[in-house]
Parts: structure tokens; sequence; C-alpha cells
């Protein structure tokens, strides 16, 4: 899952007075010597340090009024000296070689973090970011949810490209719209109780079997479920907001259960076994739908397919890939 992009790096050089770097583009996980000099503006409010290789977090001292410190691949291995940055609200360390979450106490007034793509095992060293809303730890190595129930100001929580087996420990997050947990090893979506106004739910490449357990979802939007284990598609009784069904790459061979989603525009169902056009047809009582991905399914291999889903649905404007003319 994305967030917003920063401003590019050129307006950053500008902004805070640093020479621009000119040399060769450096892997994040390539060794290098850190050999130019950055001069930093005391007085700025955002600093970019972009691919800096830069090996240790030192010297931020000068930074009164930083609020956005971005330290995307470098090849820091360590949470450490940012005790000063208090009026810090987003530190990005994106790719970088931590394995630990820690020295953030002093960060109270950091509203975004993200430590996706480095090696961290556990889910620690967040007791005092109580403003936090935006917490981004996707590809790591963890195995669990934990030591987070008390970011009550938390609306995104990304945890993709993990080693997760259970959804758990989440109480507390009322205020959390969007869950992304794709690419874990989770086999049944459960306790999502405690998230009343989740609207984006992502599940994707993981090994669950079933849908269930969304019944305390009702501001559910979106849900994604592609490449998973799942036979049938059932328990939305109560998602009745869902605009976006992802269920591609699953062993589903009949369309049932979503007459009444009212509101869904977007059905993506390809790499399923759907091999009877009745169950297609009975899409059309899906008013709203807009685009309907149904590629690689054995109904797909008959040469007037477009021309029977736009037929079955008037509403199309796009089947798979292609829009509709």
């Amino acid at each position: 899952m994305s967030k917003e992009g920063s401003e590019s790096s050129d307006e950053h050089n500008e902004d805070t007075g640093m020479e621009e770097d000119t040399s060769p583009q450096q892997q994040p996980n390539e060794e290098a010597p850190v050999n130019d000099v950055v001069i930093i503006d005391p007085d700025t409010y955002e600093l970019d340090l972009t691919h800096g290789r830069i090996l240790k977090l030192q010297n931020f001292e000068p930074l009164t009024r930083i609020e956005r410190l971005y330290l995307r691949w470098n090849f820091i291995k360590k949470i450490e000296n940012l005790s000063m940055l208090v009026t810090l609200q987003e530190l990005e360390l994106y790719d970088n070689q931590i394995r630990k979450i820690e020295n953030l106490d002093a960060l109270v007034n950091l509203q975004i973090l993200d430590l996706s793509f480095n090696k961290i095992k556990v889910i620690e060293g967040l007791e005092n970011l109580v403003n936090l809303q935006k917490l981004f730890l996707s590809s790591n190595k963890i195995v669990k949810i934990e030591n987070i129930s008390h970011l009550k100001s938390l609306t995104l929580l990304e945890l993709g490209d993990n080693k997760i087996k259970d959804i758990e420990n989440l109480g507390g997050l009322s205020n959390l719209k969007y869950l992304y947990m794709g690419k874990n090893k989770l086999s049944k979506i459960a306790n999502l109780d405690s998230l009343p106004n989740l609207t984006s739910l992502s599940l994707q490449s993981n090994r669950i079997t079933k849908i269930e357990n969304l019944e305390a979802l009702p501001q559910l939007d979106e849900i994604y479920l592609s490449e998973n284990n799942i036979t049938e598609i059932e328990n939305l009784e109560q998602n009745t907001a869902l605009e976006t069904l992802d269920l591609a790459q699953n062993k589903i061979s009949v369309i049932g259960n979503v007459s009444h989603l009212t509101e869904l525009t977007e059905f993506w169902l390809n790499d399923n076994r759907i091999a009877d056009w009745k169950y297609v047809e009975a899409l059309k009582e899906n008013k709203s739908l807009k685009t309907v991905y149904l590629e690689h399914n054995p109904v797909a291999d008959d040469p007037a397919y477009r021309r029977k889903l736009k037929m079955f649905i008037p509403s199309l404007t796009q089947i798979d890939a292609t829009l509709c003319v």
C-alpha cells in the first residue's frame, strides 16, 4: 500500500541550503564512504537526506524547527541522537539496516513514522508516540502485532510483507481507517471488531480460506483478498458500503452473495474458476458496477466474452484492463 509523496529532492536542497549530490546513485546494500558535505539551514522545516550514504544519525542539534526528516535509502543501523528534534512530525527511515525501534521517546509530536524495508523483528519503543497517525512497518521480519494499542490517533497501519501469523492486539485503535497486512502468513480473518472506522482492509497473498468476521466493519469500502485460498464469496451481508472487492487468484467457482452490494463499482475476480455464465449474469443486479476483471476464468475463453459481459452488465465501463468502447 503507498502514501503521499514528498516534494522533489531539488526543492528540498534549495530549502535547506544543501549541496546537490551529483555522484552516482548508491544501492542501499552497498557500503560507501560519506564524502559529501551537507550544509543545513537550522531554520528549515524539511530536510531530505535520501540516498545520502549516511552510516550514523548524528549532528542534528541545529534543527530547532524541523518537522519533516527524510532518510530513505541509507546505511543507518541504529535509531539514535534524535531526542532534540521535539518538533518533528514526520520521520522516514525507509530502506536502511535498522534492527530495533528505539530512542524515539522524545519525539512526542511525531505523526508519521516509516520504518519499512529494515530488519525489525519486534514492534516496540512506541510508548510515547501517542500522536502517531500513520505507522509504516512493511517488509521487515515482524512475527507478532503488539505494543500499539495505546496509539489512539492511528489511522493507518502498514504491516505488509512480514511474518505475522495472526491478526491480534488491535484493541484501542478505534480511529484506524487503513489496515494493510498483505504478504504475511495469515490463515484467518479475525479480531477486527475493535476497528469500527476501518474503510480499507488489505490481506492479499496470505493463507486465508474463508471470508469471515467482517460484521463489525460497516464502513469498509475496500477489501483486498487476492492470492489466497478462498473458495466461496460469503459473509459480506453487513458490508454494504463496499465499493471495491478484490478476490482475484483464489479458487472461487460461483459468483454469489453480492447482489446486496449496491455501492460496488470494482469487482476483481480474475484467475478463478468461474465457468457458468449464469453467475456472471447475476451481476446485473449491481447497478453501480463499472469495472469487472474475469480474465483467466473458463468463461473468458468464450469468443464472445467481452460482448456478453457488456450485455449482461450494461453499466460496465471497463472489462479487465481494457475500457469498453
